[in-house]
């Protein structure tokens, strides 16, 4: 830990780390929401939220890392000196933002799962309906354009 440091400062970045993960868990849940719903303007909206936040995150980590370089020591090492109280504190908000970022991470990395199944199965279907050799595709003024699911859009009309 560096010389000078003010508890309530650390502690202020530890909380405020733990509140903006869960606007950002909050904010993402929500572009889930809309990406199942389909509901592209609320998903726009949405990620500019998450990335406002995650600019927001990004400061304050890098305030926690100058606060407690983990080249130096571990986070748990670095606050062994202080008194029982204020380690207590820190080591009870360093557990909840670690908590609050797994649990972040896991719901992340499940949505990204589905994402990924959904664009394999996509691909699959684009495959059974519209086989072809070159791998093209054509617009409805028949021009030809590249199969890469970014919008494509079915006309079931017959």
């Amino acid at each position: 830990m560096k010389e000078t440091w003010d508890y309530k400062y650390c502690v202020s970045v530890l909380t405020g780390e733990i509140e903006l993960i869960k606007k950002i868990s909050s904010a993402q849940d929500r572009v889930r929401q809309a990406v199942m719903n389909r509901e592209w303007p609320d998903f726009d909206e949405n990620t500019q939220e998450v990335n406002s936040l995650g600019y927001e995150f990004a400061c304050l980590e890098e305030e926690r890392a100058r606060l407690f370089p983990a080249e130096e020591k571990p986070f748990y090492e670095s606050i062994m000196g202080l008194p029982p109280d204020e380690r207590s504190e820190l080591s009870r908000l360093y557990r909840e933002l670690k908590t609050e970022t797994l649990k972040m991470r896991a719901v992340n990395e499940t949505f990204l799962a589905y994402l990924n199944e959904a664009k394999s199965l996509a691909t699959a279907y684009l495959e059974a309906v519209c086989p072809s050799e070159d791998n093209k595709l054509y617009t409805s003024k028949g021009r030809k354009v590249k199969r890469d699911l970014r919008s494509i859009v079915f006309n079931n009309r017959f």
